[in-house]
């Protein structure tokens, strides 16, 4: 058995808690050496109490400083750093294996290529990471001899569809493409002409899984479907053509792989998070993750049905984002990160997120991504773009309000 050292960066999210859980069932082999947060001070504290790691890095330098004194006062023997650098460093210590990677958003970029220039087995939770930068990203793990596992549910389910000895090339594995199943989110059958009064509870209101603000709101527009089809890309090297975006509301079936001789190999499990974690962990080997069986019994039926662009736009634009190459992932990431941002701060409606994001994609020019700063620069670029369009956007919702009265 080896005993791994981890850095768990996003320890606060939905993704670092469901992480910790596996990993406290299991103190035997994994041992917590860094745990990361933006700015939950309470429950960084409760982590670290649980966990005793070396070192706790908060991004935000206000929220390190008030941990500090929280740590101080307990006499407990933490390191607290801040920022970007904070992050970089403990996704780059000598002492560590084994790096989880989920921030949500751009700030995980940085310190997720840290921890793959430092050749670590890195657990990729973050979208960011591909989406913005996925051909550097991919370049590094190789270069450096970084050890890559998906630990989204849909990348971890194609993951052990896929050959033992994968070699990222589909037609040398007899691979025909990628089913990559969806839940449909909260809206799948919601009247159309209803979406525009969606609120941010509703679309939050995930019926199959819980998960942060950010990441429901993109399963309800599609969008996080979208950038996990740019993440498949890159991770299996299948071609835009060979993967099939598959709604599947029960989310038993995580994702599949369709052979060239016909046959179709799913993973099922219930809807927890802990199961792709755990086996991430854990690979090659399975450990038990706290996460009840399957009851095909119960669940009796699976249905499958072809997305609706009409109802869910975001999807064709993450497919048209993917074929323009370069930085069209990243001015699309920008712009979404934007987009669902005005939209639980209320000042957008539902329906304008992707109007948001088909402006600044046909807005901001598409360039070849040569290094990490082609990618911020176009990151910059597009939400600026964004917030132009989110002010001009405002400005004629109050008039046609005032024009009406």
């Amino acid at each position: 058995m080896i005993l791994r050292n981890l850095t768990v960066l996003g320890s606060t999210g939905s993704i670092g808690v469901s992480t910790l859980d596996v990993v406290a069932r299991h103190p035997e082999r994994f041992r917590v050496k860094a745990l990361t947060a933006q700015n939950r001070v309470e429950r960084l504290l409760e982590q670290c109490l649980a966990f005793q790691p070396e070192y706790a890095v908060m991004l935000d330098r206000a929220s390190a400083e008030r941990l500090q004194s929280e740590i101080s006062a307990r006499r407990l023997p933490i390191r607290v750093l801040s920022g970007q650098d904070g992050l970089e460093f403990v996704a780059s210590l000598p002492g560590i294996d084994t790096v989880v990677a989920a921030i949500v958003g751009a700030a995980g970029l940085r310190p997720t290529l840290a921890a793959a220039r430092s050749g670590k087995r890195v657990l990729l939770a973050n979208k960011e990471t591909l989406v913005m930068a996925g051909r550097l990203f991919m370049d590094t793990v190789r270069e450096h001899g970084a050890t890559l596992l998906p630990i989204d549910s849909e990348h971890n389910a194609i993951f052990q569809a896929l050959p033992p000895a994968y070699s990222g090339d589909l037609a040398q594995a007899g691979v025909r493409r990628i089913l990559l199943t969806a839940s449909g989110g909260p809206f799948r059958n919601t009247p159309l002409d209803a979406l525009d009064q969606v609120t941010p509870e509703q679309a939050c209101a995930h019926p199959n899984w819980v998960m942060g603000r950010k990441i429901s709101v993109d399963s309800a527009t599609m969008m996080n479907k979208g950038l996990e089809v740019i993440e498949a890309h890159w991770l299996f090297g299948a071609a835009a053509e060979q993967i099939q975006v598959v709604i599947h509301p029960q989310s038993v079936i995580h994702s599949m792989v369709e052979y060239v001789d016909g046959s179709v190999i799913a993973q099922l499990g219930n809807p927890d998070m802990r199961t792709p974690i755990a086996y991430a962990l854990s690979f090659p080997e399975r450990i038990e993750a706290g996460v009840s069986p399957v009851d095909l019994f119960r669940i009796a039926t699976l249905n499958f049905d072809s997305p609706d662009l009409v109802r869910f736009p975001c999807l064709s634009l993450a497919y048209q984002a993917l074929k323009a190459g370069g930085t069209g992932p990243a001015i699309l990431n920008a712009a979404n990160e934007v987009a669902v941002d005005s939209f639980l701060a209320r000042e957008l409606p539902f329906t304008a997120i992707p109007r948001l994001i088909e402006h600044v994609l046909g807005t901001v020019g598409t360039e070849p991504v040569r290094s990490l700063d082609d990618v911020l620069q176009a990151d910059r670029n597009a939400r600026a773009a964004a917030l132009e369009w989110r002010a001009l956007s405002g400005k004629a919702s109050r008039a046609s309000v005032t024009a009406r009265k």
